[in-house]
């Protein structure tokens, strides 16, 4: 069931609602922390985003994959395990006839190991709070980007980078913190 929405802040789909399903730890990101994102993602993409690939590991309601197909994202590949979740994201992706978007239901580790030849401009990971996943997934990230590419990061808490990686930007916006990293040897 759904009961809330969201919006899509930018580009072709802009103003498009986003349902958002009641799904235990569900938590759709921010508009101020979209619209801050995709400022950072424009400076250091020039504004091209045709030509890149991006992963949104924990998909959600969508609302950060679905906002990078808005602004003209090549391709965007959403995973989500809930099924509730994974069928809300079918269902607007089918609505807004958004070719650039695949979505697969699964878990995330599973995803994972499926996608060793794919290759990222910009990864989004905005795991549960309070779970391990960040842990899990740093020695996975190198594997996955292409050079240069980023890592977009949601938490609960302050993040803890590890060596090897930067942090170009971060901000916090209520209980959200958030940072766009790169791989230390990825950079330009």
């Amino acid at each position: 069931m759904v009961k809330k929405y969201i919006r899509i802040i930018g580009g072709t789909y802009r103003r498009t609602p986003i349902p958002v399903p009641e799904v235990a730890g569900l938590r759709p990101t921010p508009d101020r922390v979209r619209e801050t994102l995709f400022n950072w993602l424009t400076y250091f993409w020039s504004g091209e985003f045709a030509d890149k690939k991006v992963l949104d590991l924990f998909a959600g309601s969508g609302a950060l994959g679905f906002e990078a197909a808005s602004r003209g994202v090549g391709h965007v590949q959403m995973v989500e395990r809930d099924p509730q979740a994974a069928a809300a994201l079918r269902a607007l992706r089918d609505k807004l006839d958004a070719s650039a978007v695949r979505i697969q239901a699964g878990d995330a580790s599973v995803t994972l190991g499926r996608l060793e030849a794919a290759r990222f401009n910009l990864i989004f990971l905005d795991p549960p709070f309070g779970s391990d996943w960040l842990d899990r997934l740093w020695p996975l990230l190198p594997d996955l980007l292409q050079p240069g590419g980023l890592v977009y990061i949601e938490a609960g808490t302050d993040i803890t980078v590890p060596a090897g990686f930067n942090v170009l930007r971060q901000d916090r916006a209520g209980n959200v913190h958030y940072q766009l990293i790169q791989i230390a040897a990825m950079q330009k």
